[in-house]
């Protein structure tokens, strides 16, 4: 029976090759042992880029930039006897080739692969060749092994160079690695090959079990296997793989368009893998250009000559435009060097400062939306003019230590740029603008639901909470309010505008008297003495608090249109029992009492005159975690009266005068709109 089942295959597969020879998959010759002379009709797993072609190529990528591929056998293999025990000895073979359209230029490779599923969904294109991604690289969890054929250079995996291959082990970074090349058998001689040639080439991945040894060898197309191989690692695979794996290959591209292309495979469990037929091999695609004609070859020298002609033209334009990117650097600056960017990509990033990009502007410059040339990275440019020179390397300083600060529920500040009369500050751009056109502005923006603004005040919190307690240096923002919290594409918190904050160590008094900030934010003794600290930051937090919940600005208008603060509104509220009266009318009553009430309360704990009884921020996010209750708000701890305690100490709360430019310190800097 095993006999006619045998030769029905064989009688099937011989008709079928009759009648296209490119259908070159020659069958299984035993459990464990394969080899395809093309891959038409091929029955691959792919995902990603991966696809064969008609002329039987299997194509990992095509060519599109940032994007994996991958191609596994269908079946398993047990690599482990039926008692289990080591790895048993295994022997790969492929004809590979790499095409690309840039001459001397290509990314990322081909990992030849045994893995325990042919799932990568979560790895990354580009330098991971998609088998791993930053956090999980080099886990023994993996559970892979990989012969990287890898054409860039990555210093975070101390490559040797962009033309190697390399042995790699549940990582990218490999444990043996050499320049592309093979011994010659006759005298031992070593030739260089070229990895991105466009030329077929063949590889063996071949590991002894016994020996525990991985060899990899490579040659051009033709040739036969060398004797000493490329690489030699001693490595027990049987404390890596797991029982049973999948064997393939694994690609990706990075920012240069390449085509990786596999052309035929032959594999084999405890033996050698069958030899490929070469001449059933498909024929690559043209991606150079078709050679010059001779009319081209009479033109292009007069081409030449004219461009050569038209240089002096070109060069006086070239000055002319240097002109104007010009900066401003000075010797000092060299050690801020990677905190600098230079005019010119800001310039193209916002189109020239165009007013379409405009995103706000404040009373110390304009922000405008720009996106960087080289990264494409979206950023938000602050332009702030400054002619004096006094303080500027002090101010350059708290700019660089301040883009130090990471942190989910704060705006990142990415660096600054220093032109004559101005700088520019460069920020994360947060696409959905700020908290207060949510807030405050009928129509522009959709209402935010009572989850969202839970969500939007925990992460304020948090945010606050690593400037004052968790970063290495205590940092008050000074200017906490709705149009300084910004909101990402998946609508979380972002703290913004830290152009405000003054840095002082732990432990040591605030060194800065200068008062700034928003008015309706302002505590009394920041008022009073203009002496900032982090409970006047708790202040400003808790009037924050009732803004979100009550959807109102800090100062209002009465129904008989006199000003009134809203920490008195929300307070006369609670003294008659009617707290939750205060909650945003355009809720229509869809939230959480409890959690409001809560809020609410806390709100007016942290707007408390006496900044001793004000909570810390840790105890704020205790609250609002329900890690702690709220302490209970008696009524002769809260029969103050802002606005009147205000007068009381001969202060206006309208009016607020600003210290002259002259006393300004470089951090009184507000306003951040980066996304506004």
């Amino acid at each position: 029976m095993a006999h006619i089942v045998i030769t029905s295959f064989l009688l099937t597969f011989l008709l079928l090759h009759s009648l296209n020879p490119a259908l070159a998959v020659t069958a299984i010759t035993g459990q464990d042992q394969f080899v395809f002379s093309g891959f038409a009709g091929a029955n691959l797993t792919l995902d990603g880029t991966a696809t064969v072609t008609a002329a039987g190529l299997l194509e990992l990528t095509n060519g599109s930039v940032q994007l994996k591929g991958h191609a596994f056998h269908p079946a398993p293999v047990r690599f482990r006897s039926a008692g289990g025990g080591a790895v048993r000895s295994f022997s790969a073979s492929f004809a590979f080739a790499i095409l690309t359209t840039y001459p001397g230029l290509s990314c990322h490779g081909i990992a030849f692969t045994v893995a325990p599923s042919t799932d990568f969904s979560s790895a990354l294109a580009a330098q991971y060749m998609g088998l791993a991604n930053i956090d999980d690289n080099g886990n023994a969890t993996n559970s892979f092994f990989a012969a990287e054929i890898d054409t860039m250079q990555n210093v975070e995996f101390q490559d040797i160079n962009n033309n190697h291959i390399g042995v790699d082990i549940n990582g990218l970074r490999s444990v043996a690695a050499n320049a592309a090349g093979y011994y010659d058998d006759t005298n031992g001689s070593f030739h260089d090959m070229n990895l991105i040639s466009g030329e077929v080439m063949q590889a063996w991945v071949d590991y002894d079990g016994e020996a525990r040894r991985i060899n990899v060898t490579i040659a051009p197309i033709g040739v036969n296997k060398p004797v000493r191989p490329l690489i030699s690692a001693e490595y027990n695979l049987s404390n890596v793989l797991k029982e049973p794996s999948y064997i393939g290959f694994s690609s990706a591209t990075g920012p240069i368009n390449s085509h990786h292309y596999i052309l035929g495979w032959s594999f084999a469990v405890d033996g050698v893998a069958p030899a490929i037929d070469i001449a059933k091999l498909p024929k690559l695609p043209r991606l150079s250009p078709k050679p010059r004609s001779k009319v081209l070859e009479i033109l292009l020298p007069i081409a030449t000559a004219a461009f050569i002609a038209t240089l002096g033209t070109l060069v006086v334009v070239v000055v002319r435009r240097r002109m104007r990117y010009a900066e401003v650097r000075e010797d000092w600056e060299v050690d801020f060097g990677p905190h600098r960017f230079s005019y010119k990509d800001l310039f193209h990033a916002t189109d020239g400062f165009k007013d379409r990009h405009l995103l706000g502007k404040g009373g110390f410059g304009k922000v405008y939306r720009g996106v960087l040339p080289k990264s494409k990275v979206e950023v938000a440019v602050k332009r702030v003019s400054h002619e004096s020179r006094q303080g500027m390397k002090e101010f350059v300083a708290e700019v660089v230590s301040i883009g130090r600060i990471r942190h989910r529920n704060l705006v990142q500040l990415l660096g600054y740029c220093r032109r004559k009369g101005e700088l520019l500050l460069v920020y994360d751009y947060m696409s959905n603008g700020s908290l207060d056109k949510y807030l405050h502005y009928e129509g522009e923006k959709p209402v935010l639901n009572w989850a969202q603004r839970v969500q939007i005040i925990k992460g304020v919190a948090s945010g606050l909470l690593y400037l004052h307690e968790k970063w290495e240096k205590v940092v008050i923002h000074r200017d906490i309010k709705a149009s300084n919290v910004l909101l990402d594409k998946e609508m979380n918190a972002r703290l913004g505008d830290f152009g405000l904050a003054r840095l002082y160590d732990h432990g040591t008094d605030p060194q800065t008297t200068h008062m700034v900030g928003t008015m309706g934010y302002l505590s009394p003794e920041l008022l009073r003495t203009g002496k900032a600290s982090p409970l006047t930051d708790v202040f400003a937090f808790g009037t924050f608090l009732l803004e979100v919940t009550c959807g109102q600005r800090p100062i209002k208008e009465d129904a008989q249109g006199d000003q009134l603060l809203l920490v008195d509104w929300v307070l006369d509220h609670w003294h008659n029992g009617t707290l939750l009266e205060t909650v945003d009318t355009r809720l229509q009553g869809n939230y959480n009492t409890d959690e409001a009430y809560l809020v609410l309360k806390l709100g007016l704990l942290c707007s408390h005159p006496s900044a001793s009884a004000r909570p810390s921020i840790q105890k704020v996010l205790d609250y609002l975690d329900g890690d702690a209750p709220v302490p209970e708000l008696a009524s002769t701890q809260l029969s103050f009266n802002m606005l009147a305690l205000l007068q009381n100490k001969g202060l206006d709360p309208y009016i607020v005068s600003c210290p002259p430019s002259s006393m300004m310190s470089f951090g009184a800097i507000s306003d951040l709109s980066g996304g506004r």
